[in-house]
């Protein structure tokens, strides 16, 4: 479909009232049509992969058509240098979050990128950093505990970023990690607990916050129980094993 078509059924879509409201989110308004993601996936869906069509979408500079452009692209399409292209234009939070999680996780280079720019002093650009981090610990499912160390060090590093935005997905970052498995999660509540020492007050509130979920008895039950089906899933796989 011609990117004329796709803007056309956006603009058909668009609730100015819900645009005006974005704003409360920290989400400009600005050349924002008000369509809730949702509706986008809906569409992305029935539009189907078209990376030329993301590349369009995202020329418009149109706040839905930026959400919308990471969920037809190919990740066998995106290079490096359109992927720092694209982080480069990034000036809304949740269009930031879409591409990390809607592609560039699953790019062969989400960590190198990651870490590159989580040393970033461009605000949203730091911030895909660590919302790459974040994405990367939700969709690797079987990558080992050490791959996440850089992250960790990442995390502590730049907690002290007082920017909001920036903050928050340090924060990210730190809860997915420790989320992962028993022993990223003892690491990771290190982490907070070295940060709530610290004297910025920015990684304080980093390390509190991540330490009150990561603590948690919700979070501790579900990584006993994640062991426990690993633990029964390895037994099973040496009997059939054995079999053979």
């Amino acid at each position: 479909m011609h990117v004329h078509d796709v803007m056309r059924r956006l603009e058909a879509m668009g609730d100015p009232k819900l645009a005006k409201g974005m704003e409360r989110f920290g989400v400009s308004s600005h050349r924002a049509l008000g369509i809730r993601v949702p509706a986008l996936r809906a569409l992305a869906k029935d539009l189907r992969t078209d990376h030329d069509l993301a590349l369009a979408l995202w020329a418009t500079g149109v706040h839905e058509a930026r959400l919308l452009a990471p969920m037809v692209a190919e990740a066998a399409m995106v290079t490096e240098e359109l992927a720092d292209a694209w982080v480069g234009d990034l000036d809304a939070w949740d269009v930031c979050d879409g591409l990390c999680f809607e592609i560039l996780r699953h790019t062969p280079f989400a960590r190198s990128k990651a870490l590159e720019w989580a040393e970033s002093e461009e605000e949203y650009v730091k911030r895909a950093g660590f919302a790459l981090m974040a994405g990367i610990a939700i969709a690797d499912k079987e990558a080992p505990d050490e791959a996440f160390f850089a992250f960790l060090e990442a995390i502590e590093r730049e907690a002290g970023d007082d920017r909001h935005f920036v903050k928050k997905a340090v924060n990210w970052a730190l809860r997915q990690t420790g989320k992962r498995n028993a022993a990223l999660n003892r690491r990771a509540l290190a982490a907070a607990r070295r940060l709530r020492k610290s004297p910025s007050r920015a990684a304080r509130w980093v390390g509190a916050d991540a330490e009150r979920e990561l603590a948690s008895e919700a979070v501790q039950r579900r990584l006993r129980e994640r062991a426990s089906r690993g633990k029964r899933g390895g037994a099973a796989r040496k009997r059939r094993a054995h079999r053979a």
